[in-house]
């Protein structure tokens, strides 16, 4: 595609993109879980314009614009004082969950320099439900990822296997506050005082929980201990673009002190042009979304995320309950917070085949995960404001589909697919990637509307190879219109 010879009208334009969003998800409907965390339209009428107002403006340089400065600071206060921060807390924001954990393992890595030269191949101990983020972090800086497996049925971090796996390289522990699959806190008060013993950072990931979770304890409801208040923990990272409804990219990185700050900061004087001077990962960006970062926490406040928080978390009882009342079914763990993820205990039930029909029934959507050690192939859900009124329909229509495919005495397709997938001789190579995207019915133009046959094929391959199926599949997509 070209540039086109002639600019296009304004209504041409918005017509065009209108057309191209028909095949997204409908996350409008309600009926989306965890993809978009919509704060209703009075907030977001109040997030567009004060997007717009900064969107203009860059970060690049925050002296040059002192409002920028006291939004971030401000925002950095509001965020610090939820996770009991105190006066030498310091932070920054970020594009998301993934550059807050980026600078978090940043710090780490280049204080271990500074600090502990003698380490040259470093290391961080993460439980093996940690983001998948932390890795990346790891891939990108030239950090090895320690993944420790988890505590049985609870999928809670195993502190004393965490303790076991750190060796003269480790610099860094890292727990969950929850982890994005199970909705589960990790035992950060055991984590903590196994980094205060050892003389390691330790960095909680509170990306999803930073905010709904103190606002929980705030309303009286039990919350594990997980933020600044514990012993040994000196980082964490919480998202503004998730349960503080904020527009996307909105994150903070917070640290104990300014001093570790310093690790992840990047100074460049050495050219011809303006010195460069980042607190973060991007340099000129944006500041639209930190001024709508900014207004929707002022917007609501203490009483109005509470109220929110009341709302969810009923909502989120009236599944977790319902759907373990459901033959077939069953949650894993047990979810702290909003998030949780459930299973088949049926041979009838294939939780891929669920999702389909979900989508198929009520257009519910709900996010597949792969079994991956101690956890079951499941669908995770997490409920946010704008589910809450479509709670009980979803549990209805899931509670059908489990009647009626209990019933159904057709072997599922998944069970076919997966026989057939024993015979095939894997090798890392175009022509392998494409016979198996085939099988699951996918080319490269369009995602088929089942989603049971890519992911039995996805789940039963190696990981590695399923890797690198994702990946070439997604770099074949991404060319030229």
């Amino acid at each position: 595609m070209l540039i086109p010879q002639n600019g296009m009208s304004k209504k041409e334009i918005l017509e065009t993109l209108q057309e191209y969003k028909k095949d997204d998800l409908d996350w409008k409907s309600g009926k989306i879980t965890s993809y978009v965390y919509y704060p209703g339209d009075d907030a977001m009428g109040l997030i567009n314009e004060a997007y717009t107002m900064y969107l203009t403006e860059s970060a690049l340089d925050p002296t040059s614009t002192p409002s920028i400065l006291r939004i971030e600071n401000e925002i950095i206060g509001m965020i610090s004082s939820l996770v009991n921060g105190d006066a030498n807390t310091v932070g920054n924001f970020t594009s998301g969950g993934t550059e807050s954990v980026m600078m978090a393992v940043l710090a780490a890595r280049n204080r271990a320099r500074a600090l502990r030269p003698e380490i040259k191949e470093p290391e961080i101990v993460i439980p093996f439900t940690a983001h998948a983020c932390f890795h990346k972090a790891a891939h990108y800086l030239g950090v090895k990822a320690v993944s420790v497996p988890v505590k049985d049925s609870s999928f809670k971090a195993d502190a004393d296997a965490m303790r076991q796996a750190i060796t003269e390289n480790t610099i860094m522990l890292v727990g969950s506050a929850p982890g994005w699959a199970h909705g589960v806190v990790d035992p950060i008060r055991e984590i903590g005082r196994i980094a205060l013993e050892r003389g390691l950072l330790f960095h909680v990931d509170a990306c999803v929980g930073g905010i709904h979770l103190p606002y929980m304890r705030k309303l009286g409801m039990t919350v594990p201990e997980f933020d600044f208040s514990v012993p040994g923990v000196t980082s964490m990272s919480v998202d503004i673009h998730k349960y503080g409804y904020a527009a996307k990219n909105a994150s903070v990185i917070l640290y104990k002190n300014k001093e570790l700050r310093r690790y992840q900061m990047f100074a460049c004087s050495n050219w011809p042009g303006y010195t460069i001077v980042n607190a973060t990962a991007g340099s000129s960006r944006t500041c639209g979304p930190l001024a709508a970062a900014w207004a929707v926490l002022n917007y609501f406040g203490d009483d109005g995320y509470m109220k929110i928080v009341k709302e969810v978390m009923s909502a989120t009882k009236l599944l977790i309950d319902g759907i373990n009342a459901i033959e077939g079914l069953e949650v894993l763990g047990s979810p702290d917070m909003c998030l949780f993820s459930f299973r088949s205990t049926s041979d009838k039930l294939n939780v891929y085949r669920i999702a389909d029909e979900l989508k198929r029934v009520g257009g519910w959507h709900a996010q597949p995960q792969f079994a991956r050690q101690n956890s079951d192939s499941n669908l995770q859900v997490g409920m946010t404001s704008m589910n809450v009124p479509l709670a009980e329909a979803m549990l209805n229509d899931l509670r059908g589909i489990a009647e009626r495919l209990l019933k159904e005495e057709k072997t599922p397709n998944a069970a076919n697919l997966a026989l057939a997938m024993k015979n095939i001789k894997l090798k890392a190579d175009e022509e392998t990637v494409n016979m198996l995207l085939n099988m699951a019915g996918v080319s490269n133009e369009k995602v088929p509307d089942s989603i049971e046959e890519v992911n039995t094929i996805l789940e039963s391959l190696p990981i590695d190879f399923t890797e690198y199926m994702l990946t070439s599949y997604i770099n074949n997509i991404l060319k030229p219109a």
